[in-house]
């Protein structure tokens, strides 16, 4: 390796910290308290409003599919559109933390992940007295085809670096491309504020089949043939940074922390959650300290 590999310790947040706000396909409140977690325990969420509280891991394994956005399951209980807030988890690096929620869609918010930042911030951070034991891909795990691809390659830092090309064709969206380094810093400064988007004719179906009936153009970004309806954009380029936002997310079901660069053409949630899939799946040995 060109890089000196050195593991942090485990982190959780210090004190607990919560968000409310309406899920986008329900249209239902929600509120979500994040919890300290000890060593080991990872991301969990738990369905506080059932009448038998149901814990549900934030791991691959318990992923379903489903249209537009990452969904868990255990048993008949669910949580859905999870990606945002573990994206701001993943993406601050807090390995240990328990999500308690009171209904199954989390908050849309302003369809970025900023608020989850914005309370993780809030909460501070606490180190665990035991080192992280990250999956380090040794060699070329790919998912997709020409179409639509994503694939993890060995490291090229220590942590996750990302390469991504988002192409919608001729419109206002078009070609887009982002390389970034996976840090915390990064994360809060080029990625956490960046908003789910989608073309109006795709919200307009969305609609019609009575999904998304509380969301508005301000909420998040609908795109018309001059761009952005009755919103503005944030950065130029905030489609694709929206795109890694969901792969930070996405690929943080492996559940450990990734050691990789990953590579990505036009590749969503299904995809990401494929390679997730493939490297919880790959049993590379644990790097030493």
């Amino acid at each position: 390796m060109q890089y000196e590999m050195r593991l942090r310790s485990q982190r959780t947040l210090r004190k607990p910290v919560s968000v409310t706000g309406v899920g986008y396909w329900s249209g239902r409140e929600n509120r979500v308290e994040l919890e300290p977690a000890g060593v080991g325990v990872g991301v969990v969420f738990v369905r506080a409003d059932l009448a038998d509280a149901v814990t549900i891991p934030a791991v691959v394994e318990h992923r379903v599919e489903a249209s537009s956005r990452t969904n868990l399951c255990v048993g008949t209980a669910r949580v859905e559109m999870v990606e945002h807030l573990l994206s701001a988890l993943a993406g601050l690096d807090i390995d240990c933390c328990r999500v308690r929620v009171h209904g199954e869609e989390m908050p849309g918010l302003d369809g970025s992940s900023l608020a989850f930042v914005e309370a993780i911030d809030a909460a501070g951070v606490e180190e665990l007295h035991a080192p992280i034991d990250p999956i380090v891909v040794d060699s070329v795990i790919r998912v997709g085809d020409d179409t639509a691809w994503i694939e993890a390659s060995p490291p090229r830092c220590a942590g996750l670096s990302v390469d991504y090309e988002l192409d919608y064709g001729d419109g206002p969206i078009g070609r887009q491309v982002l390389s970034l380094r996976v840090t915390s810093e990064a994360y809060r400064a080029g990625l956490a504020a960046a908003r789910t988007f989608l073309p109006a004719e795709d919200a307009e179906r969305l609609r019609a089949a009575g999904h998304g009936l509380s969301a508005t153009t301000g909420d998040l970004l609908i795109f018309g043939p001059d761009g952005p309806i009755g919103n503005t954009l944030r950065w130029p380029d905030e489609c694709v940074r929206h795109k890694v936002l969901d792969l930070v997310g996405d690929l943080s079901l492996a559940g450990r922390p990734i050691h990789a660069h990953v590579r990505a053409y036009r590749s969503g949630h299904r995809l990401n959650g494929a390679l997730a899939s493939r490297l919880a799946a790959a049993r590379l040995e644990p790097t030493s300290a």
